[in-house]
């Protein structure tokens, strides 16, 4: 009995020593993991020319969709839908219609969640699934990742730049979810943007963020003539970024 006691005690010593070692590789990982720089999320494109992005976020309101690609069409705009998973698997042939029509379609997520309150491998299963339903509908992958609710904490921006995602935020922000969001309203948050921060934000290469409600529908129309007037074009993301290297904002 005292041997197997002794015996036992070496054992549980030598478990000891490996499990040390095995925490101080796996705290080492980590923090080398956190010291790998992550690509700066594009919130403008600093440019010369009067180009913008106009994205559209869309986990609902796929009532206005139609409609609003009716109102793209006529005034020659190309946007870039961020759709979420769970939305495209509902709705394949809206999404198809979307593509079809010129538009850009990437990555929203799959379920709409916190990102910031995600762990990384959450946050890449939430991209990768959205990816694949994407891809499966009209044959093209997604290489830009717009998290929900704009959160930028490290997860949600590892796991995109892990999967060889640009983590995409925005210039200017309609914030037409709100009640209280008329079309006027939305309208002139992007045709004379609020001073913010001490800065008056900039149109030219800027990055306009939309979803698709009723007072949105009616306010894009005014925007695409005022903006169209002045000069501006409007271009997918794809688009927009061969124009120059990212910008600031006062986001």
């Amino acid at each position: 009995m005292f041997i197997n006691l002794r015996i036992s005690r070496r054992v549980l010593s030598l478990g000891g020593i490996f499990l040390l070692l095995f925490t101080g590789i796996a705290a080492e990982n980590r923090i080398m993991a956190c010291k790998v720089p992550l690509l700066k999320p594009i919130e403008q494109i600093k440019t010369d020319q009067k180009v913008m992005a106009l994205t559209i976020n869309v986990d609902w309101g796929e009532e206005y969709i139609p409609a609003i690609l009716d109102v793209l069409d006529k005034g020659k705009a190309r946007v870039t839908f961020f759709v979420t998973g769970r939305w495209a698997k509902k709705n394949p042939d809206l999404l198809k219609m979307m593509a079809d029509r010129g538009h850009q379609i990437e990555n929203h997520g799959y379920s709409h969640p916190h990102p910031d309150q995600l762990s990384v491998g959450a946050n890449q299963e939430e991209i990768k699934k959205t990816e694949s339903i994407i891809e499966g509908i009209i044959g093209r992958k997604t290489h830009f990742y717009a998290p929900p609710y704009g959160e930028k904490g490290i997860s949600g921006l590892r796991a995109a730049d892990q999967l060889g995602y640009q983590t995409i935020l925005w210039t200017l922000d309609t914030v037409d979810w709100r009640v209280d969001s008329s079309p006027e309203i939305i309208a002139q948050r992007i045709l004379n943007p609020a001073i913010r921060f001490g800065i008056k934000p900039n149109k030219v290469g800027a990055l306009v963020l939309m979803h698709p409600k009723a007072n949105t529908l009616k306010a894009l129309p005014v925007i695409i003539d005022q903006l169209a007037r002045e000069g501006f074009l409007f271009l997918t993301l794809d688009g927009l970024i061969t124009f120059d290297q990212i910008g600031d904002t006062t986001s």
